[in-house]
Protein backbone atom coordinates (compact mmCIF):
# COMPACT_ATOMS: atom_id res chain seq x y z
CA UNK A 1 0.00 0.00 0.00
CA UNK A 2 1.79 3.05 0.74
CA UNK A 3 5.11 1.53 2.58
CA UNK A 4 3.56 2.31 6.19
CA UNK A 5 4.25 -1.21 6.92
CA UNK A 6 7.99 0.11 7.42
CA UNK A 7 7.51 3.07 9.63
CA UNK A 8 9.37 2.77 12.56
CA UNK A 9 8.39 2.90 16.26
CA UNK A 10 10.18 6.56 16.23
CA UNK A 11 7.57 7.83 13.84
CA UNK A 12 4.26 6.22 15.26
CA UNK A 13 1.64 7.36 17.08
CA UNK A 14 0.65 6.53 20.29
CA UNK A 15 -1.94 3.88 20.19
CA UNK A 16 -1.53 0.31 22.42
CA UNK A 17 -2.11 -3.14 21.40
CA UNK A 18 -4.09 -3.57 24.20
CA UNK A 19 -6.54 -0.45 22.72
CA UNK A 20 -6.44 -1.67 19.38
CA UNK A 21 -7.60 -5.50 20.51
CA UNK A 22 -10.64 -3.71 22.47
CA UNK A 23 -12.17 -1.37 19.64
CA UNK A 24 -14.69 -2.70 17.12
CA UNK A 25 -14.34 -0.04 14.77
CA UNK A 26 -11.76 2.23 13.36
CA UNK A 27 -10.36 4.99 15.54
CA UNK A 28 -7.91 7.82 15.21
CA UNK A 29 -3.95 8.20 16.58
CA UNK A 30 -5.59 10.42 19.35
CA UNK A 31 -8.94 8.26 19.65
CA UNK A 32 -11.21 10.11 16.89
CA UNK A 33 -14.41 8.39 15.15
CA UNK A 34 -13.99 7.67 11.78
CA UNK A 35 -16.10 9.73 8.74
CA UNK A 36 -16.50 8.01 5.58
CA UNK A 37 -14.44 9.15 2.89
CA UNK A 38 -17.76 9.07 0.71
CA UNK A 39 -19.34 11.74 3.51
CA UNK A 40 -16.29 14.40 2.35
CA UNK A 41 -17.84 16.21 -0.73
CA UNK A 42 -18.65 19.73 -1.59
CA UNK A 43 -21.70 21.74 -2.86
CA UNK A 44 -22.51 22.89 -6.61
CA UNK A 45 -21.99 26.11 -5.31
CA UNK A 46 -18.96 25.40 -2.89
CA UNK A 47 -17.12 23.70 -6.30
CA UNK A 48 -17.80 26.71 -8.29
CA UNK A 49 -16.19 29.50 -5.31
CA UNK A 50 -13.14 26.98 -5.04
CA UNK A 51 -12.28 27.34 -8.63
CA UNK A 52 -12.50 30.57 -9.05
CA UNK A 53 -10.19 30.79 -6.16
CA UNK A 54 -6.72 30.53 -8.53
CA UNK A 55 -5.70 27.72 -5.77
CA UNK A 56 -2.44 25.86 -6.13
CA UNK A 57 -1.37 22.19 -4.58
CA UNK A 58 1.50 20.83 -3.52
CA UNK A 59 1.62 16.35 -2.70
CA UNK A 60 4.73 15.97 -0.34
CA UNK A 61 4.73 11.94 0.00
CA UNK A 62 7.13 9.71 2.19
CA UNK A 63 8.14 7.87 -0.26
CA UNK A 64 7.54 6.72 -3.95
CA UNK A 65 5.05 3.34 -4.53
CA UNK A 66 2.36 1.84 -6.10
CA UNK A 67 0.38 3.63 -3.43
CA UNK A 68 1.46 6.91 -3.27
CA UNK A 69 1.12 6.88 -7.09
CA UNK A 70 -2.14 6.09 -7.14
CA UNK A 71 -3.24 8.00 -4.50
CA UNK A 72 -1.29 11.13 -6.07
CA UNK A 73 -3.75 9.75 -9.41
CA UNK A 74 -7.01 10.35 -6.77
CA UNK A 75 -5.70 13.37 -5.87
CA UNK A 76 -4.69 15.15 -9.26
CA UNK A 77 -8.17 13.73 -10.56
CA UNK A 78 -9.88 15.76 -7.89
CA UNK A 79 -8.22 18.69 -8.00
CA UNK A 80 -8.17 19.34 -11.66
CA UNK A 81 -12.29 18.67 -11.05
CA UNK A 82 -11.70 21.52 -8.52
CA UNK A 83 -9.45 23.66 -10.95
CA UNK A 84 -6.71 23.84 -8.52
CA UNK A 85 -3.07 23.32 -9.99
CA UNK A 86 -0.95 20.80 -8.55
CA UNK A 87 2.99 22.92 -8.47
CA UNK A 88 4.82 19.72 -6.71
CA UNK A 89 4.97 16.31 -6.16
CA UNK A 90 7.70 14.74 -3.55
CA UNK A 91 9.49 11.91 -2.28
CA UNK A 92 11.04 12.23 0.88
CA UNK A 93 12.59 8.73 0.59
CA UNK A 94 11.59 7.82 4.45
CA UNK A 95 14.04 10.51 5.82
CA UNK A 96 12.42 13.35 7.77
CA UNK A 97 15.08 15.79 7.15
CA UNK A 98 14.35 15.50 3.74
CA UNK A 99 10.55 16.02 4.11
CA UNK A 100 11.48 19.30 6.13
CA UNK A 101 13.44 20.37 3.05
CA UNK A 102 10.75 19.68 0.81
CA UNK A 103 7.82 21.51 3.22
CA UNK A 104 10.62 24.44 2.79
CA UNK A 105 11.47 24.10 -1.05
CA UNK A 106 7.73 24.11 -1.75
CA UNK A 107 6.54 27.01 0.80
CA UNK A 108 8.38 29.25 -2.01
CA UNK A 109 5.60 28.78 -4.74
CA UNK A 110 3.21 29.78 -2.14
CA UNK A 111 0.83 26.61 -2.48
CA UNK A 112 -2.87 26.96 -1.23
CA UNK A 113 -3.04 23.23 -0.56
CA UNK A 114 -0.59 20.27 1.01
CA UNK A 115 -1.07 16.87 1.03
CA UNK A 116 1.51 14.56 3.30
CA UNK A 117 2.19 11.67 5.19
CA UNK A 118 4.00 13.39 8.26
CA UNK A 119 7.12 11.14 9.05
CA UNK A 120 7.90 12.03 12.33
CA UNK A 121 5.09 13.26 14.51
CA UNK A 122 8.62 14.92 16.84
CA UNK A 123 10.28 16.48 13.67
CA UNK A 124 7.02 17.15 11.09
CA UNK A 125 6.06 19.72 14.10
CA UNK A 126 8.43 21.70 13.04
CA UNK A 127 8.79 21.12 9.15
CA UNK A 128 5.31 21.67 8.86
CA UNK A 129 5.10 25.17 10.90
CA UNK A 130 5.57 27.41 8.41
CA UNK A 131 3.08 26.15 5.97
CA UNK A 132 0.69 26.07 9.55
CA UNK A 133 1.11 29.78 9.95
CA UNK A 134 0.82 30.58 6.70
CA UNK A 135 -2.61 29.06 6.28
CA UNK A 136 -2.20 26.95 4.55
CA UNK A 137 -4.64 23.73 3.96
CA UNK A 138 -2.85 21.22 5.45
CA UNK A 139 -4.66 17.16 5.42
CA UNK A 140 -2.67 14.48 6.34
CA UNK A 141 -1.91 11.07 5.67
CA UNK A 142 -2.52 8.59 8.34
CA UNK A 143 -0.33 10.35 11.13
CA UNK A 144 -0.18 14.05 12.23
CA UNK A 145 2.59 16.36 13.80
CA UNK A 146 2.68 16.36 18.07
CA UNK A 147 0.83 19.33 19.49
CA UNK A 148 -1.74 20.42 15.75
CA UNK A 149 -4.82 21.00 16.55
CA UNK A 150 -7.19 19.58 13.92
CA UNK A 151 -9.60 22.39 12.50
CA UNK A 152 -7.08 24.64 13.78
CA UNK A 153 -3.65 23.53 12.36
CA UNK A 154 -4.93 20.88 10.02
CA UNK A 155 -7.80 20.24 7.95
CA UNK A 156 -8.37 16.37 9.06
CA UNK A 157 -6.66 13.06 9.10
CA UNK A 158 -7.26 10.53 5.97
CA UNK A 159 -6.09 6.91 6.39
CA UNK A 160 -7.95 3.45 5.59
CA UNK A 161 -10.44 1.70 7.40
CA UNK A 162 -8.46 -0.21 9.74
CA UNK A 163 -10.62 -2.30 11.76
CA UNK A 164 -12.47 -3.61 8.96
CA UNK A 165 -8.90 -4.21 6.59
CA UNK A 166 -8.15 -6.66 9.38
CA UNK A 167 -11.75 -7.95 10.04
CA UNK A 168 -11.57 -9.09 6.34
CA UNK A 169 -8.78 -10.63 6.62
CA UNK A 170 -10.29 -12.39 9.28
CA UNK A 171 -13.07 -13.41 7.77
CA UNK A 172 -11.10 -14.71 4.24
CA UNK A 173 -9.17 -16.75 6.03
CA UNK A 174 -12.01 -18.36 7.97
CA UNK A 175 -13.93 -19.05 4.95
CA UNK A 176 -10.97 -21.08 3.44
CA UNK A 177 -10.47 -23.13 6.23
CA UNK A 178 -14.34 -24.35 6.77
CA UNK A 179 -14.84 -22.10 9.74
CA UNK A 180 -12.41 -24.33 11.49
CA UNK A 181 -8.58 -25.07 12.67
CA UNK A 182 -5.57 -23.88 14.48
CA UNK A 183 -3.85 -20.45 13.25
CA UNK A 184 -1.06 -17.93 13.78
CA UNK A 185 -0.76 -14.46 14.28
CA UNK A 186 2.28 -12.55 13.06
CA UNK A 187 1.68 -9.09 14.59
CA UNK A 188 3.33 -6.05 13.81
CA UNK A 189 5.26 -5.38 16.99
CA UNK A 190 5.31 -1.44 17.70
CA UNK A 191 3.30 1.52 19.01
CA UNK A 192 2.00 2.25 15.09
CA UNK A 193 -2.19 2.71 15.26
CA UNK A 194 -2.12 1.68 11.38
CA UNK A 195 -0.59 -1.86 12.03
CA UNK A 196 -2.15 -2.00 16.02
CA UNK A 197 -5.57 -1.72 14.83
CA UNK A 198 -5.49 -3.98 11.33
CA UNK A 199 -3.58 -6.63 13.72
CA UNK A 200 -5.91 -6.44 16.53
CA UNK A 201 -8.97 -6.30 14.15
CA UNK A 202 -7.78 -9.86 12.78
CA UNK A 203 -7.84 -11.35 16.52
CA UNK A 204 -10.65 -9.75 17.91
CA UNK A 205 -12.68 -11.17 14.91
CA UNK A 206 -11.18 -14.31 15.15
CA UNK A 207 -11.71 -14.98 18.83
CA UNK A 208 -15.84 -13.34 18.60
CA UNK A 209 -16.65 -14.70 15.57
CA UNK A 210 -15.17 -17.90 14.84
CA UNK A 211 -15.03 -20.46 18.52
CA UNK A 212 -13.86 -23.29 16.03
CA UNK A 213 -10.74 -21.76 15.12
CA UNK A 214 -8.00 -21.47 17.58
CA UNK A 215 -5.21 -18.71 17.36
CA UNK A 216 -2.52 -21.55 18.55
CA UNK A 217 0.33 -19.05 18.34
CA UNK A 218 1.25 -15.40 18.37
CA UNK A 219 4.15 -13.44 17.02
CA UNK A 220 5.42 -10.24 16.68
CA UNK A 221 7.57 -8.86 13.70
CA UNK A 222 9.46 -5.86 13.46
CA UNK A 223 11.67 -6.63 10.95
CA UNK A 224 10.10 -8.17 8.12
CA UNK A 225 13.28 -9.90 6.61
CA UNK A 226 12.83 -12.41 9.99
CA UNK A 227 9.49 -13.34 8.96
CA UNK A 228 10.79 -16.94 6.95
CA UNK A 229 12.58 -17.08 10.58
CA UNK A 230 9.56 -16.94 12.52
CA UNK A 231 7.31 -18.75 10.11
CA UNK A 232 9.87 -22.10 10.32
CA UNK A 233 9.43 -22.23 14.08
CA UNK A 234 5.73 -22.05 13.89
CA UNK A 235 5.50 -24.45 11.81
CA UNK A 236 8.42 -26.80 13.56
CA UNK A 237 5.64 -25.88 16.54
CA UNK A 238 2.73 -26.98 15.10
CA UNK A 239 3.24 -28.83 11.67
CA UNK A 240 -0.24 -28.89 10.74
CA UNK A 241 -0.85 -25.17 10.99
CA UNK A 242 -4.22 -24.07 9.06
CA UNK A 243 -3.79 -20.57 8.97
CA UNK A 244 -1.23 -17.93 9.29
CA UNK A 245 -2.06 -14.11 9.48
CA UNK A 246 0.78 -11.79 8.63
CA UNK A 247 0.81 -8.45 9.35
CA UNK A 248 1.40 -6.81 5.64
CA UNK A 249 2.51 -8.38 2.46
CA UNK A 250 6.25 -8.15 3.05
CA UNK A 251 6.39 -10.37 6.26
CA UNK A 252 3.70 -12.48 3.93
CA UNK A 253 6.49 -12.95 1.55
CA UNK A 254 8.95 -15.11 4.17
CA UNK A 255 6.04 -16.65 5.36
CA UNK A 256 5.28 -18.12 1.86
CA UNK A 257 9.16 -18.72 1.42
CA UNK A 258 8.92 -20.94 4.83
CA UNK A 259 6.32 -22.68 3.40
CA UNK A 260 7.11 -23.40 0.10
CA UNK A 261 10.45 -24.53 1.68
CA UNK A 262 8.94 -27.08 3.52
CA UNK A 263 6.58 -28.41 0.69
CA UNK A 264 3.90 -27.22 2.69
CA UNK A 265 1.00 -26.74 0.56
CA UNK A 266 -1.55 -27.36 3.50
CA UNK A 267 -1.38 -23.83 4.76
CA UNK A 268 -3.67 -20.81 4.35
CA UNK A 269 -2.14 -17.71 4.49
CA UNK A 270 -3.69 -14.14 4.50
CA UNK A 271 -2.13 -10.81 4.49
CA UNK A 272 -2.78 -6.88 3.82
CA UNK A 273 -2.04 -4.92 1.10
CA UNK A 274 -1.45 -5.79 -2.93
CA UNK A 275 2.03 -7.12 -3.65
CA UNK A 276 2.93 -8.59 -7.06
CA UNK A 277 4.59 -11.63 -5.18
CA UNK A 278 1.76 -12.72 -2.98
CA UNK A 279 -1.06 -12.00 -5.27
CA UNK A 280 1.08 -14.16 -8.18
CA UNK A 281 0.70 -17.18 -5.35
CA UNK A 282 -2.62 -16.47 -4.71
CA UNK A 283 -3.66 -16.80 -8.67
CA UNK A 284 -1.76 -19.62 -8.47
CA UNK A 285 -3.45 -21.90 -6.06
CA UNK A 286 -0.68 -21.14 -3.65
CA UNK A 287 -1.19 -21.14 -0.09
CA UNK A 288 -2.01 -17.10 -0.13
CA UNK A 289 -5.81 -17.17 0.13
CA UNK A 290 -6.52 -13.44 -0.16
CA UNK A 291 -5.17 -9.72 0.23
CA UNK A 292 -6.87 -7.28 2.24
CA UNK A 293 -6.21 -3.85 0.22
CA UNK A 294 -7.22 -0.58 1.02
CA UNK A 295 -8.26 2.36 -1.80
CA UNK A 296 -5.07 3.99 -2.09
CA UNK A 297 -6.97 6.36 -5.64
CA UNK A 298 -10.34 7.21 -2.94
CA UNK A 299 -7.45 8.50 -0.53
CA UNK A 300 -6.28 11.18 -3.15
CA UNK A 301 -9.44 11.96 -3.95
CA UNK A 302 -11.10 12.27 -0.01
CA UNK A 303 -7.76 14.47 0.83
CA UNK A 304 -7.67 16.82 -2.27
CA UNK A 305 -11.70 17.47 -1.43
CA UNK A 306 -10.69 18.02 2.26
CA UNK A 307 -8.08 20.11 1.08
CA UNK A 308 -10.80 22.48 -0.04
CA UNK A 309 -12.71 22.30 3.20
CA UNK A 310 -9.38 24.26 4.63
CA UNK A 311 -9.95 26.89 1.65
CA UNK A 312 -13.86 27.35 2.44
CA UNK A 313 -13.38 27.45 5.86
CA UNK A 314 -15.93 24.36 5.75
CA UNK A 315 -15.46 22.15 8.91
CA UNK A 316 -14.71 18.97 8.58
CA UNK A 317 -14.51 15.86 10.37
CA UNK A 318 -11.62 14.91 12.62
CA UNK A 319 -10.68 11.72 10.71
CA UNK A 320 -11.68 10.23 7.88
CA UNK A 321 -11.33 6.74 6.44
CA UNK A 322 -12.01 4.72 2.92
CA UNK A 323 -13.09 1.63 2.30
CA UNK A 324 -11.51 -1.72 2.27
CA UNK A 325 -11.51 -4.59 0.21
CA UNK A 326 -11.02 -8.32 0.11
CA UNK A 327 -9.21 -9.05 -3.03
CA UNK A 328 -8.92 -13.24 -4.36
CA UNK A 329 -8.28 -14.86 -7.40
CA UNK A 330 -11.62 -14.50 -8.46
CA UNK A 331 -11.00 -10.48 -8.52
CA UNK A 332 -7.78 -9.69 -7.99
CA UNK A 333 -7.68 -7.36 -11.67
CA UNK A 334 -11.07 -5.63 -10.06
CA UNK A 335 -9.04 -5.39 -6.66
CA UNK A 336 -6.37 -3.67 -8.28
CA UNK A 337 -8.17 -1.36 -10.22
CA UNK A 338 -10.09 -0.47 -7.17
CA UNK A 339 -7.02 -0.23 -5.02
CA UNK A 340 -4.50 1.34 -7.16
CA UNK A 341 -6.54 2.15 -10.68
CA UNK A 342 -4.38 0.29 -13.25
CA UNK A 343 -4.16 -3.53 -13.93
CA UNK A 344 -2.79 -6.26 -12.10
CA UNK A 345 0.92 -6.77 -12.98
CA UNK A 346 2.01 -8.56 -16.09
CA UNK A 347 2.58 -11.57 -14.31
CA UNK A 348 -0.53 -12.02 -12.46
CA UNK A 349 -2.54 -11.24 -15.72
CA UNK A 350 -0.31 -14.34 -17.34
CA UNK A 351 -0.80 -16.75 -14.66
CA UNK A 352 -4.77 -16.48 -15.28
CA UNK A 353 -4.84 -16.85 -18.38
Amino acid sequence: MYSKQVLTTAIAAALTLSAGAVAQETVGPNGEAATPSTEIALTSAELEQVKGGNHTAALLWHTSSDFTNAVTAGARDEFERLGIEVVAVTDAGFDSARQQTDVETVMARNPSVILSLPLDPVSSAVAFRDAREAGVSLVFLSNVPNGYEQGTDYVTIVTDDLFQMGKQAADALAASLGGKGKVAWIFHDAAYYVTNQRDNAFKTTIEKDYPNIEIVDSQGISDPARAEEIANALLLKTPDLDGVYATWAEPAEGVLAALRASGNDHTKVVTLDLSEPVALDMVKDGNVTAIIADEAYELGRAMATAGAYGLLDKAAPPFVVAPALTVQKANVNEGYQRSLRRDAPDSILKALN
